[in-house]
């Protein structure tokens, strides 16, 4: 999820897109990361459907290509872009077209769009460079829709998770306490990409998409998940495997498992014109 540096002020705290170096740390395991990370729910991808009116979709941090895999799966046809090198060329292998280069840098040449989506990666693009970059490459009537998995975890997970990265690093950036209030943090983060989709004057009002659903995780599946987290893509490796211990200590604690209940938030607008 993101996170923002815990020392400093509200007002004076970066945005989630100039922290370049977290963005582009995911490339690091693109294997671990596709086989782990959760896909999207089908009544996502049935509602970006209905409202998409036609086929051609750019899909904007595509990553490893999972979302853009579940949409070539309902016939959509998507272009991805990336900025990491790594990535990329990992969805590449799995069928998806893509070209490499932070939303706010690609040049559309021209080529315009039915919808532009972002899964898990629109915070890190300047939220209203990228609402003027996706106005600018939407045909009329076309759809905007970046969206977030947002997950709870369990007190005793969450607790063993903060208390154990805390000690092991000590001077790290990340607030974990956002973890505490996940749902508040991305309302947040919802209402700032709302006012960039606002302030083009491109689009209709912006809505809000939410879909519950869970997923139950053995300690094995979560623990293999957690080092594609942002906090942790940049550890070395034994200061992640002692933050792993102690998390997998928690959840031997609970019997083993858990079931996370995940909200898909999306922030949802269609572009002006006939």
């Amino acid at each position: 999820m993101p996170t923002v540096p815990a020392e400093e002020p509200e007002a004076h705290r970066p945005e989630a897109h100039q922290h370049r170096d977290v963005a582009e740390s995911f490339g690091t395991d693109p294997e671990r990361y596709d086989r782990t990370r959760p896909r999207y729910p089908a009544a996502a991808l049935e509602r970006i459907l209905a409202a998409s009116p036609g086929p051609d979709v750019l899909d904007v941090g595509c990553g490893t290509g999972i979302l853009a895999r579940q949409l070539q799966a309902v016939r959509m046809k998507v272009l991805g872009i990336e900025p990491d090198v790594r990535m990329a060329e990992f969805a590449r292998e799995t069928g998806v077209p893509v070209e490499v280069a932070t939303f706010e840098a690609w040049e559309p040449a021209g080529r315009r769009y039915d919808a532009v989506v972002a899964g898990q990666a629109w915070h890190w693009v300047d939220p209203d460079a990228g609402a003027a970059k996706a106005a600018r490459v939407l045909r009329p009537g076309g759809l905007l829709a970046p969206f977030w998995h947002v997950f709870q975890l369990p007190s005793d997970v969450a607790g063993a998770f903060a208390t154990v990265y805390r000690r092991v690093v000590p001077d790290s950036p990340f607030d974990l306490r956002a973890m505490a209030s996940a749902l508040d943090t991305y309302q947040a983060m919802c209402g700032r990409v709302a006012e960039g989709i606002r302030d083009t004057g491109s689009f209709g009002e912006p809505q809000q998409w939410r879909f519950d659903w869970e997923r139950p995780y053995t300690r094995d599946e979560w623990l293999e998940q957690m080092p594609t987290l942002g906090p942790l893509t940049r550890l070395p490796e034994v200061q992640r495997a002692e933050i792993l211990a102690g998390v997998g200590e928690a959840i031997d604690a609970m019997g083993g498992g858990f079931t996370m209940p995940y909200a898909t938030m999306a922030v949802a607008a269609v572009r002006n014109g006939t």
